[in-house]
């Protein structure tokens, strides 16, 4: 499970690299942030229970921060 996290980490440095070439310096520092925290806790060899609560509550924190953006900060269409 902890290389899942490696993985992860790889798959945000790709997109962070992507943002910074397209000078979109704001999303490519969250990413970066990401990678950053990805790798670190994919070398800390906890148990898989912890992997898994932890990648979970990831999920929720990106889904409801990706949700609140879209709606509040985006607008809706009229």
């Amino acid at each position: 499970m902890a290389r899942m996290f490696r993985v992860l980490g790889f798959w945000t440095l790709a997109i962070a690299l992507m943002a910074f070439a397209g000078d979109m310096y704001e999303m490519a520092l969250l990413f970066f942030i990401q990678t950053a925290v990805f790798f670190l806790v994919g070398y800390l060899n906890f148990t898989e229970r912890a992997y898994l609560m932890m990648f979970w509550g990831y999920m929720v924190v990106a889904f409801l921060g990706f949700t609140y953006w879209s709606v509040f900060e985006m607008g809706m269409p009229l």
